[in-house]
């Protein structure tokens, strides 16, 4: 099946998320994130697994200094600035990659794309700090916009739907057009189906099941999954802790790729991108 260029533009780069699935690796700067939380806290250590994870062949590097595991606690802007910021700086004096910053504060994502930054990557769809729309316009970032309901301290309560993927689908029109009153253009952004946030174990297996259909609703916006080691997958796998969720993901992400997604948002990045390897090579013999 042939791909026609799509292009996700960021303030330095042009990606054809038409030729291949992009990946974005998790770099959780934390000390409480609900899978690597402590692991990369220090410069030395997050350095060592950016280069990891840039040889295992990354596109985009998604660092965040604030987790949104449930019953997390927010953290000050300040507090975020100093976990991120110097490591971001760190990763692009010495690697050439993308790098996303995961916030959802507009002052923490000004300093990150200061650093060097070229992509905002906001859970909260610009519900949160709408003010994050003034600095993706201002930079012409890369801007990935996810579907949640609720506030920081209520985005984890399971609400029933009589219909999640249009909630999903209103959710994205309302963000998009939020981001646009900024002059932010649709070629910058992302979606991001908000997978674990403000849904239930069914309604994050109906989204997936039908992510065809919000694929080709989007289908000029890039969509982005992010299911890595989530707590869906440990239900699923017989209630397994995060670090024996591989699998689980791996099925999920071919799964997704399948049925529309461009963006995968992992941990592992060698073991994901052998699956897409696999489920490219499958699918450009659909007919």
């Amino acid at each position: 099946m042939e791909k026609t260029e799509k292009i996700w533009q960021t303030s330095q780069k042009r990606f054809d998320y038409g030729k291949k699935t992009l990946v974005m690796a998790i770099l959780n700067v934390t000390p409480d994130s609900f899978s690597d939380g402590g692991k990369f806290f220090s410069m030395d250590e997050a350095l060592r697994q950016a280069e990891k994870m840039i040889e295992e062949g990354a596109d985009i590097l998604d660092i965040g200094g604030e987790s949104t595991r449930p019953n997390s606690a927010r953290v000050s802007e300040e507090e975020e600035i100093r976990r991120t910021s110097p490591v971001i700086e760190a990763i692009r004096q010495r690697f050439d990659i993308a790098v996303s910053i995961d916030t959802s504060k507009a002052k923490v994502a000004e300093n990150a794309v200061n650093s060097g930054a070229e992509i905002i990557n906001d859970v909260s769809g610009l519900r949160f700090d709408e003010e994050i729309g003034k600095v993706a316009a201002k930079h012409r970032t890369g801007l990935v916009l996810m579907h949640l309901r609720g506030t920081f301290e209520t985005m984890h309560e399971k609400q029933e739907s009589a219909d999640i993927c249009a909630e999903v689908s209103d959710g994205f029109c309302w963000s998009i057009e939020k981001a646009r009153s900024f002059g932010i253009t649709d070629e910058t952004i992302a979606l991001d189906i908000g997978i674990g946030f403000s849904k239930t174990f069914e309604q994050n297996l109906e989204i997936l099941a039908n992510l065809q259909k919000i694929c080709a609703e989007f289908s000029s916006f890039p969509v982005l999954v992010g299911v890595s080691r989530k707590s869906f997958i440990g239900k699923i796998l017989d209630n397994a802790p995060t670090e024996k969720r591989l699998s689980g993901t791996l099925a999920a992400n071919a799964v997704s790729v399948w049925n529309g997604a461009n963006i995968i948002r992992v941990h592992d990045v060698r073991e994901n991108i052998e699956i897409l390897k696999t489920v490219e090579a499958i699918k450009r013999h659909s007919v």
